[in-house]
């Protein structure tokens, strides 16, 4: 069974290095999707022996369909994000999976977000997420611009934990959860989904990851402050989109229509939204 192996990344120095020797002790092939690094991760990248695979950013769902088909040949994709990396006892346990011949279309693995924040590291959740998966079903479109998931797929679960690097900071962690809310907001406003409460979608996330996965127990008051600034994305996400739906944002939503999604991302980032 032949397993190929990706990462997108681009100014990731810090982190990159043991996402890739994670992948490359496991995978037979290892893509590392750079979209215009400019700190080294792509000299760091070759370096280590994965195939660095340059690529102009248009969004999370292009930069997936790019990074699988510049694969080789393999039965089975497994992705990392650039921040997030594998322990040895986690390899072991992939090492015996992928000798196990393997057939359903998708295996789940538990993702342990770790938060670094006023100079204490804590688990703040761990989720399972697909990330082993046959290579004809590992399929993505340029429109899932964020959080661009798979579809729902039945499969197993393998205990092989993923550490990811999730906070450093509550401010910047809730800046980027703005900008994901206004990109999920375009998509969702021209796939019509339907307007949620906003209040409660926020109360209902913090109360999930603050409480009832343990969050402020092993992290206290900074795990309740990342919580509720995470959970911000629930509310603003449905805020935006109501904005939408009421005339705002009209020259991202043309962009977004016209698939200018490298536009979209730069206006987005410089805080061009009007």
């Amino acid at each position: 069974m032949r397993l190929g192996g990706y990462v997108l990344h681009r100014d990731n120095k810090d982190t990159l290095e043991p996402c890739l020797r994670g992948l490359l002790a496991l995978c037979d092939d290892v893509v590392a999707l750079d979209s215009g690094a400019t700190d080294g991760s792509g000299e760091l990248a070759r370096s280590l022996g994965a195939r660095s695979v340059p690529h102009s950013w248009k969004g999370y769902g292009a930069a997936r369909v790019a990074a699988v088909n510049a694969l080789a040949p393999c039965d089975y994709v497994f992705y990392l994000d650039s921040d997030e990396s594998l322990e040895p006892g986690a390899v072991d346990t992939l090492r015996a999976w992928k000798g196990s011949s393997p057939d359903a279309d998708v295996y789940r693995l538990p993702r342990r977000d770790w938060a670094e924040v006023e100079g204490r590291r804590f688990l703040f959740r761990t989720q399972w997420r697909a990330r082993l998966v046959r290579r004809e079903k590992a399929v993505w479109h340029a429109r899932h611009i964020v959080h661009e998931a798979l579809p729902k797929m039945r499969g197993g679960r393998v205990l092989a934990p993923i550490d990811h690097r999730f906070a450093t900071s509550v401010a910047r962690r809730c800046a980027k959860e703005e900008r994901y809310a206004l990109m999920w907001a375009l998509r969702a406003h021209f796939e019509q989904r339907r307007l949620k409460p906003v209040v409660i979608q926020r109360l209902a996330a913090w109360v999930r990851d603050c409480v009832l996965t343990g969050a402020v127990f092993r992290g206290g008051a900074d795990a309740s402050r990342l919580a509720w600034g995470v959970a911000g994305y629930h509310s603003t996400k449905y805020a935006y989109l109501r904005q939408l739906r009421e005339g705002r944002f009209a020259e991202l939503a043309r962009i977004y229509s016209e698939e200018r999604y490298d536009e979209l991302f730069a206006r987005v980032r410089e805080g061009r939204l009007d």
